[in-house]
Order: structure tokens, then sequence, then C-alpha cells
């Protein structure tokens, strides 16, 4: 790669008159041999698959196996319907759409992780609702995609995008930062504004810990997504109105490396801590227990071979 950090990414960009996104192309294929029409088509492919889940999820409800989730999608979405949202509209569906894209990975269907399965709907919820609502092609959703895979490249070389390493905030942060600077190269902003918008994203997730109750990615995980998707929105609004993120992004991510580091065992996605340690949480939890525990001894049963 021609770049190692996001500093290096936005000068880089600059100094050759290109977007991130394309830069990101013509990187992927460098490193992989193939054509751009081949990465492209490919990434093109992972966005249908995004639009799909979302769809999906608000189509009907669906119920995670565990049975704890699965219809708040459409409850947000028919709620967004009726004009009381004091998010907004373009906020409101976004949200909803993240949801949906939760739920279907919760039911087991079809998602793409971006950058994990337990954040997979704030990339599609913030792109599809923005899509319909500016009228963008799905190419430059896909070039869109592109400058996401750009960001979450560095950060995955120099911090972490798994809950188990450094917490929540390395995956549902992470996954708010490359879309808030995806965001604001779709809306025409510039690659320093991009990069502005992940350490604008990526500061105010710091310390967001991993606490799946029962150990399952459902809960808080898909309401995170949801939230996760405005917090996205929000950040590309501040970069492209001009805030600059006051500590450089690149020291941002590297923050986010430290203190996932110093975050004890228990707040990464161990479920023996936050959320799942509560009362609640850990009845939940042993609710579920007893579920499977009866589900294998009548699976025990049906294995069972009659006496002769």
């Amino acid at each position: 790669m021609r770049f190692d950090t996001l500093e290096q990414l936005a000068q880089q960009c600059d100094s050759e008159g290109v977007s991130i996104s394309r830069m990101m192309l013509a990187e992927q294929c460098a490193e992989s041999g193939r054509t751009p029409e081949q990465e492209f088509n490919q990434m093109a492919e992972y966005y249908q698959i995004m639009k799909t889940a979302v769809s999906e999820g608000l189509r009907k409800d669906h119920p995670s196996r565990s049975g704890l989730t699965g219809r708040d999608a459409r409850q947000v979405h028919a709620y967004l319907q009726s004009g009381s949202a004091l998010l907004g509209e373009p906020a409101a569906m976004a949200m909803a759409y993240a949801l949906a894209v939760s739920e279907v990975n919760a039911s087991m269907g079809r998602i793409v992780a971006t950058p994990t399965a337990g954040s997979c709907g704030i990339i599609p919820g913030a792109f599809v609702s923005a899509q319909n609502r500016f009228g963008w092609t799905d190419e430059q959703m896909t070039f869109g995609l592109f400058c996401a895979g750009a960001i979450g490249y560095v950060i995955a070389n120099h911090s972490f995008v798994s809950g188990a390493e450094g917490g929540c905030q390395a995956e549902v942060g992470s996954a708010i930062a490359m879309t808030a600077g995806a965001l604001v190269e779709l809306r025409g902003g510039t690659p320093s504004q991009a990069v502005h918008a992940v350490g604008l994203a990526l500061k105010n997730t710091l310390g967001l810990i991993c606490d799946p109750v029962g150990g399952l990615v459902e809960i808080p995980c898909i309401v995170r997504n949801g939230f996760g998707a405005v917090n996205a929105l929000a950040a590309a609004d501040m970069a492209l109105a001009g805030v600059r993120s006051a500590i450089p992004s690149d020291e941002v991510v590297q923050t986010m490396r430290d203190v996932g580091s110093a975050m004890p065992e228990k707040f990464r996605e161990t479920a023996q801590g936050g959320l799942a340690a509560t009362p609640t949480g850990r009845a939940i939890k042993e609710a579920l227990y007893r579920k499977s525990t009866a589900k294998d001894k009548d699976n025990d049963k049906d294995r069972e071979l009659p006496y002769e």
C-alpha cells in the first residue's frame, strides 16, 4: 500500500488528485493482481448483499434463534412512517436500516461483516438510507465501500476491529468511523475532511465495552448498530461543515488501541462484565442455558433406539 496511516492516505490522495476510494481500488488491484473491473464487481456484489439484508430485515420480523431479538427494526420503521421521529426522517431511517441488517445477522441470515458481523448494520444502514435520499447510484455506493475499506485497513493495522481484542469500540467504533469517512467522500468532501470524520467518530466511542448478554451477538449489539449509523451521520456532517478533529485521527486510532489493551478481560466479549453481568443479564443467560439443555435432552431421546 502507498499509505500506512490516515494522514498519509489524505496526503497521497491530495498529491495525486484522486479520491480515497479510487486510490484504494488501485491499491487493491496491485495487491491482488486482479483487474479494476474484477475488484469493483466483487465489491458491487457485497453492496447488493447489504441492500438485500436491509430489505429482508424490514420485510418481516427476523427473530433470532435465541428468541431474544428480531422485531425492533420494523417497529422503528413503522414509528418513522408516523412522522413522529425526534431524529427526523434521514437519521431515523439509517437507524431502522441498521437494526434490520443486524437482526438478519442474528437470525443467521446473509450479511457482509463490515468490519465484523457484530457491527454489520452500520455501513448498510447509513449507506442505503443515504442512497435513497440523495439518489446515488449503486456504482457510487460501491466506490463508497472502497473508501470505507481504506479507513478500515488503517484502523485494523494500527489498532483493533475485534471486540475480543479491544472491546466494542473496536467493532462498532471502527464501523462508525469507516462509514463517516465514506459518507464525507460521497457528499463531495475532501480526503482530509474524510479523515477528520474518522477521528471525530472514533473519539466518541473510546472505551465502549463489549458485553454481549448470554455471549450472543444480540444484546446490546443490535441496538448499538442502530445508534452507530446515526453517529456516523453526525460525524460526517461535522467534518463536512469544517469541524476538525483536534487530536489527529491517527492518534485517536492509537488511543483506541491503548484503551483496548488496558481494558479488563471481562469487558472484551467474555460476557462476564457490563450488561452481561447485571441481574437481568445473568437471568437471560441462565434461561438460555436451561433451554439449550432441554433441547439437547430432547434430541438425545430422539436418537435412542427402542429395546428389542
